[in-house]
């Protein structure tokens, strides 16, 4: 199978060094200019693994796009709409897409497959490939589970066959609303968990679970999709690796936004952060955690203050708010 990534930083390499571990044919591409793709062309690695020579890394779009069967995006979510706008010149209708990124636009709150659609055109039906994992585990061979989404079933299950291995167990996803929502706002929780840890209350990273599991539920639900899927492995199931992980660019940065320090990492939850509070009150679902990180980041509320209000200071029912 001919496969051609999108988007060379941490996890687009990653997904050209995965796909050729399984013996696909891969074409890593990365802009014209892009330190990331200079640096893999000239070191033939990067801060995270190392590529093997069979894959060939260009900046030319026109030979990544031909090149592909299967096409996996993986950039920044705030940067896919001023990609897919340069797709839409491409003859797609013979490809499947896939979009390797967590995160919803933060002008719109929208979900990424619906700005993907709206920019290159409803005929695309691209999937999701979300969950748990960091590079630094799967290149030294620590497996993991993982979500393979589409409204095509049919694709669903003919990816998750050419893709799945002894490294990477996928799943079936059936809920595409839901597991793209569970799977960006979850590193809004892992901004929660890194505040909790510089502020000193890692002891409450339980009640962040058990809350802020309950609160995406209630907005799956609202959107269309079904609320049991923020139990599953695109919300709860990749908490794990995004509110403890030492890897968790998400966590990391929430920690040194309290500590006042500098984290020069890409944390899209920032950006998701804004477009959540978006949803809810389009939907006029409560979604206190995700206010409560708003108020830190956009309006200068402290965050010890904030963060021991929302779960200290607040008194009612376990299960109906």
């Amino acid at each position: 199978m001919q496969i051609s990534v999108l988007g060379c930083g941490r996890w687009g390499s990653f997904l050209a060094w995965y796909c050729d571990r399984i013996s696909h044919d891969v074409i890593l591409w990365g802009r014209e200019g892009s330190k990331s793709l200079e640096i893999l062309k000239e070191q033939g690695r990067n801060e995270y693994l190392i590529l093997s020579d069979r894959i060939e890394l260009s900046d030319s779009l026109d030979r990544a796009i031909d090149h592909g069967d299967i096409i996996i995006i993986s950039i920044s979510a705030q940067g896919l709409r001023s990609l897919a706008t340069r797709l839409k010149d491409y003859d797609l209708k013979d490809k499947v897409i896939i979009l390797c990124m967590k995160g919803l636009e933060a002008g719109s709150g929208k979900r990424l497959t619906q700005v993907f659609k709206e920019e290159v055109g409803s005929f695309v039906n691209p999937a999701i490939w979300v969950g748990p994992g960091h590079v630094q585990d799967f290149v030294n061979g620590r497996p993991n589970c993982m979500v393979i989404d589409c409204d095509d079933i049919d694709t669903t299950k003919w990816l998750v066959d050419k893709l799945g291995s002894d490294l990477i167990r996928f799943y079936y996803g059936r809920d595409l609303i839901g597991n793209e929502i569970g799977a960006a706002s979850k590193n809004v929780m892992g901004i929660a968990a890194g505040m909790l840890d510089g502020a000193g209350l890692t002891s409450l990273k339980g009640a962040l679970m058990a809350r802020g599991i309950r609160e995406i539920s209630r907005l799956i639900a609202a959107v269309g999709g079904d609320e049991i899927t923020a139990y599953g492995l695109c919300h709860l199931g990749d908490y794990e690796a995004t509110l403890f992980s030492k890897h968790s660019h998400n966590r990391r940065f929430g920690e040194a936004w309290v500590r006042g320090e500098h984290f020069d990492k890409l944390a899209e939850g920032v950006d998701t952060t804004a477009a959540l509070v978006m949803l809810s009150q389009e939907y006029e679902v409560d979604l206190p955690i995700c206010r409560g990180v708003y108020s830190i980041l956009f309006e200068g509320q402290d965050p010890e203050r904030v963060l021991e209000n929302m779960f200290l200071r607040s008194i009612k029912f376990e299960f109906f708010h």
